[in-house]
């Protein structure tokens, strides 16, 4: 049987089209970066970017650029249509970001595209839309000429409905918020470089944009606003010129004291004719070097924030290796590169030399809390002066940096296994379990082994900047730089800061800190594994039964069988997300396997665990993704904070004997172990991780003052000297 040939035949333009803008097009992320680089080519100082449904309902970018003349609109859309290039040879010479005339050609056909664009010399601005590469009626029944309209001068382009027309790369991007993190991504690093031009990107309605830099910001001022002060504080300057190689580099890196898990590099290759312009890109060489050159700087696994920026002869750059212009390739590759690690390892050398340490005395207001940082006074710096004595009264004879020799004990009760065990090991701590029928005795502490999550959910980082907001300054000092002294009750401690003495309600703070860990933490936790699985079932219904025993049961309330049973499916219904981001491994069959561990040994009173998980199904918003994150977030915060275990009033009888060595009864003896592990967890590990990043809410200080709140001066050392003097 012979079989037929195919024939070969031309592919309609509309499909060539479409297969085209696929190629430059991939996210909406991609549409707004060429969007971007023709604003820049335009002159622009300041752009602005307005967003929906991550870029695919509507993305728009509005620039003061030079507009595009009327006469010119007909063919804007059109494939291969540029003002930057007339002829091949140009290419040896670009000065523009982009050359080829493809971007707006490919939005036009895969969106909607309106364009609104006034020249300095036009009395009027004009609008025109676009499908396909034409020009087409804005209305039914209208003419497809542009239309003069009101507009300043610049150009305004929106695309809407991106990929209305390709259905399987709609479904593919099905996470706006994915892909607004994104767009936030490509905004942040072409607002660093360009410090001469305003940006900003928010979303429609929203009342706040969440990047808007300045046209003053220096590429240093846009690091810190965008990337934190953290990465700014630790950057390095290095400037070269390589006449040989025509070459010359300017990069801010990090020195060693910085140092994260994934490599963030912001790479700009310039295309220098009248103007100086930048392209970001990428080269998997450089990146390699990088790697190398900190490889015996920083921690296995961890990498550098690197900005680097370089002015090459256009002639021995290769642009044209990618549809996206997204990766380059250089004349002299090894060489260049050689010679840009060269330079870095220079600087790095230079900065571990010799390190100065600065001490600032905070300037800040008086705050409601006594004894905050004062701009009044040099006694709240915990350093001495450069020169002269200080004063007895004023000398701080603590360093809350200190580490003392309990830091590294573990708690009397723990079990051989713990204290015998491997640093890389699970770590075996015992676990009150609070129900009658559970077997449950043990849970085992594993860590994640596997790269951080730099989660960009819009949501969460909103939950983040709201904490951030509500900051007591002073507060987050204290705690930040404290000394702990000792342990009052099963609630209130004593910490030192500086010279003043403060009585803190760590039951309370230690509420809103887990908070914040859960949110920053969020999708990187590891697990508190139980050795036996928790029926949620049963445990919810001994929540129910205390809650009957206190305050009855109405006649109108549902079963408690029935009560318990509709929270475990809740919760069996979303155990793939609260496995992903809270590390709550739920079975199947309603079967509690494992809890998300927050701090390193810490494992919370698990008498709270049947209230705890009642609560996921009464008190969790579930419908809206914001609030339940919140709410979770809550939950976890309460049931991980400091909260002693229960005193059994009456302990069975068979358990009821005196402990041959104590004569104690063998349920106070158990009590005891637990008290006491419970203690050593809030001197070692609570207090000990307050110190890095807790943000101290206002709620805190609002209250605060003499025999009230939750945070109390007791004593002040040079208020103490001035009693000795009178005595």
């Amino acid at each position: 049987m012979t079989t037929a040939v195919p024939s070969i035949r031309r592919l309609d333009q509309t499909v060539v089209n479409r297969i085209a803008a696929g190629e430059i097009i991939h996210r909406p992320a991609n549409a707004l970066k060429e969007l971007i680089e023709n604003s820049l080519d335009a002159g622009s100082t300041n752009i602005q970017v307005l967003v929906k449904d991550g870029g695919l309902k509507l993305l728009q970018i509005q620039d003061n650029g030079c507009g595009i003349r009327r006469e010119d609109m007909a063919i804007v859309c059109e494939r291969f249509t540029t003002s930057k290039i007339k002829s091949f040879d140009d290419l040896g010479s670009i000065a523009t970001y982009g050359f080829r005339g493809e971007a707006l050609a490919s939005i036009s056909h895969v969106a909607h595209v309106t364009i609104t664009t006034k020249t300095e010399d036009s009395k009027c601005a004009f609008r025109a839309s676009y499908s396909d590469g034409k020009l087409i009626p804005q209305k039914p029944g209208m003419s497809a000429d542009p239309k003069p309209t009101a507009g300043n001068n610049g150009t305004q382009i929106t695309a809407e409905d991106l990929f209305y027309n390709v259905p399987s790369r709609r479904k593919a991007l099905k996470n706006p918020s994915d892909e607004y993190n994104r767009i936030i991504d490509v905004v942040t690093r072409y607002a660093i470089h360009n410090s001469g031009v305003s940006f900003s990107c928010k979303k429609q309605a929203a009342n706040a944009a969440d990047i808007n830099t300045s046209t003053n910001n220096s590429i240093i001022d846009n690091i810190r606003l965008l990337y934190g002060s953290t990465v700014a504080s630790e950057l390095l300057l290095v400037e070269k010129e390589f006449a040989d190689l025509e070459f010359k580099m300017k990069a801010y890196i990090t020195n060693a004291n910085y140092h994260v898990k994934k490599l963030t590099m912001l790479l700009f290759i310039n295309r220098k004719y009248l103007y100086l312009w930048y392209r970001a890109v990428e080269s998997s060489m450089l990146k390699k070097m990088i790697e190398n050159v900190y490889i015996t700087l920083l921690p296995k696994g961890s990498h550098p924030f690197i900005y680097l920026s370089l002015e090459i002869n256009p002639q021995n750059v290769d642009v044209n290796v990618h549809p996206t212009k997204r990766e380059v390739h250089f004349l002299n590759e090894d060489t260049l590169v050689e010679a840009i690690a060269d330079a870095m390892q220079e600087r790095l050398a230079g900065a571990n030399d010799s390190r100065t340490f600065y001490t600032q005395i905070l300037n800040v207001a008086q705050t409601l809390l006594p004894g905050a940082p004062s701009a009044e006074s040099n006694e709240s710096s915990q350093a001495p002066k450069p020169s002269g004595k200080i004063n007895e009264n004023k000398f701080v004879r603590t360093d809350s940096k200190l580490r003392t020799l309990d830091n590294f004990l573990q708690p009397s009760n723990a079990s051989n296994s713990e204290k015998e065990r491997n640093p890389e090991d699970v770590t075996m701590l015992e676990v009150d379990p609070a129900a009658e029928n559970s077997s449950s005795s043990y849970a085992s502490q594993a860590p994640v082994n596997r790269e951080r999550i730099e989660v960009r959910l819009t949501s969460l980082l909103e939950l983040r900047k709201e904490v951030k907001k509500n900051e007591h300054k002073g507060l987050s000092d204290i705690f930040a730089n404290h000394t702990f002294v000792g342990i009052v009750d099963d609630a209130l401690a004593l910490i030192q800061y500086q010279t003043k003495l403060y009585m803190v309600n760590y039951a309370v703070l230690s509420e809103d800190f887990f908070y914040q860990l859960v949110l920053r933490e969020f999708s990187n936790f590891g697990y508190i594994n139980l050795s036996t699985p928790i029926p949620i079932k049963d445990f919810i219904t001994v929540a129910l039964d205390e809650e009957e025993a206190q305050n009855g049961w109405p006649d109108n309330m549902k079963p408690k069988a029935e009560i318990a049973q509709s929270i475990t499916n809740i919760l069996i219904d979303r155990a793939d997300m609260l496995h992903e981001y809270f590390s709550l491994r739920i079975s199947s069959k309603g079967e509690l396997l494992s809890l998300p561990m927050l701090i390193k040994n810490y494992v919370p009173t698990m008498d709270k665990l049947p209230l705890f998980l009642l609560r996921l199904g009464t008190e969790v918003d579930w419908d809206s993704e914001k609030e339940c994150f919140d709410s979770l977030a809550k939950e976890l915060a309460l049931f991980y904070s400091a909260e002693p275990p229960l005193r059994e009033d009456e302990a069975p009888e068979e358990l009821d004997q005196d402990h041959p060595m104590t004569g104690e009864s063998s349920a106070q003896t158990s009590y005891e172990k637990e008290h006491k592990n419970y203690l050593w967890q809030v001197e070692h590990l609570i207090f000990p991780a307050l110190k890095y990043q807790f943000v101290a809410p206002k709620s805190l200080a609002a209250s605060s003052g003499p025999g009230s709140g939750h945070v109390v001066q007791l004593a002040d050392l040079p208020d103490l000297y001035k009693i000795f003097e009178r005595c």
